[in-house]
């Protein structure tokens, strides 16, 4: 396991190693979308990490998808993650933050006004919101304006700013999972016929848009992008994933960003050409078959040796095993992740995991 502890650069950062933290929803933020110290105490836990990528974290009120998850788009919002930042780099940790607006995947309970969730087309997810009070159908989202596509470029823009106001060493704009910026990618989801929609040039236009206008707000070299090429989350679909995830590639690599974050589903194949084509440092969240779920060590070991990744995601590893490089070190054992403390909830099967030591 000896590649997975070797250092590698992101962006101007040097990581001690090549384990990253995946980004995992946790929903423990309050109803106006600030995090505490319950939220700062799980992150220092897994400072260990070469790099710690949050949870997605909403740049705008529109932008949540789900109920008690973080925002980064007002002044208190920004002053709370400084606890959570602070303490990761108290305890010599990196850490970016991502950021993600949720597009259809809402509900108008989510908004203060009532407003219907937004996307590129007026079509349904074809999912349901979980609530305290019982499940919700998303409804038919709002189909964006123009004016809005620049206003939404606009809130990545001004949260990844609020992120370095935070202390945050970088963002992880979120382009995976069936969320806003893949529901333009995807054909399914994108109906459009102006210059957003219709073909992959099109489809690719608000992604690079939004990575373009954040590494100038903030430096690219604080800018990493994830995908998830030919995910089927929250009701997407794409009839030409080998074509389009190249192209936005080619269009994404002349930016200069830290890194691209490659959530691989068990399209090896895929995972070479998109590695050819990137120029800079590759973080993969290794499934190389569809049975290789969830990511394991070994996967990562292997990606690294045959060169197709530079640093490794492990998600559910690290939400267990908040210790994961010594229990790697040592080949175990790994606690077993409490599913029923996943979303939302207390310190239970959030900061209560036992460390290897004990």
């Amino acid at each position: 396991m000896k590649e997975l502890f070797e250092p590698v650069l992101v962006g101007k950062l040097d990581l001690p190693s090549r384990l990253v933290m995946a980004p995992m929803t946790r929903s423990r933020a309050t109803a106006d979308g600030r995090v505490d110290e319950l939220v700062a105490e799980y992150y220092a836990q897994r400072a260990g990490a070469g790099l710690i990528i949050t949870e997605g974290t909403q740049p705008s009120v529109i932008g949540q998808g789900y109920v008690s998850t973080p925002g980064l788009h007002s002044g208190e919002q920004t002053e709370a993650w400084r606890k959570v930042t602070d303490a990761v780099h108290e305890r010599d940790g990196r850490i970016f933050v991502q950021i993600m607006h949720a597009g259809r995947i809402g509900h108008p309970v989510l908004y203060p006004d009532g407003a219907l969730p937004v996307g590129p087309s007026p079509l349904a997810s074809g999912g349901q919101l979980y609530t305290p009070e019982g499940m919700l159908d998303h409804p038919v989202p709002r189909e964006l304006t123009l004016d809005d596509i620049a206003q939404t470029v606009e809130d990545f823009t001004e949260s990844a700013r609020k992120a370095v106001a935070a202390g945050f060493d970088g963002v992880e704009v979120h382009g995976a999972n069936g969320y806003l910026i893949q529901q333009f990618l995807a054909d399914g989801s994108n109906r459009r016929t102006d210059e957003y929609g219709g073909t992959i040039a099109n489809r690719i236009r608000f992604a690079v848009e939004v990575a373009r206008a954040v590494s100038e707000a903030i430096g690219p070299e604080r800018v990493g992008f994830r995908v998830s090429p030919g995910a089927t989350i929250n009701g997407i679909s794409e009839s030409d994933t080998a074509d389009l995830y190249p192209a936005l590639v080619r269009e994404l690599a002349p930016l200069g960003l830290a890194y691209l974050h490659v959530m691989e589903l068990g399209d090896r194949d895929l995972t070479r050409v998109l590695r050819a084509q990137w120029p800079g440092t590759l973080i993969l969240n290794p499934h190389p078959t569809p049975e290789s779920f969830p990511a394991k060590p070994e996967y990562g070991v292997d990606a690294l040796r045959e060169g197709v990744a530079d640093a490794i995601a492990f998600a559910e590893l690290w939400l267990a095993n908040p210790d994961l490089p010594a229990r790697i070190k040592a080949g175990g054992p790994y606690n077993e992740a409490d599913r029923a403390g996943f979303y939302g909830g207390d310190h239970r099967g959030y900061t209560d995991y036992p460390f290897l030591e004990d």
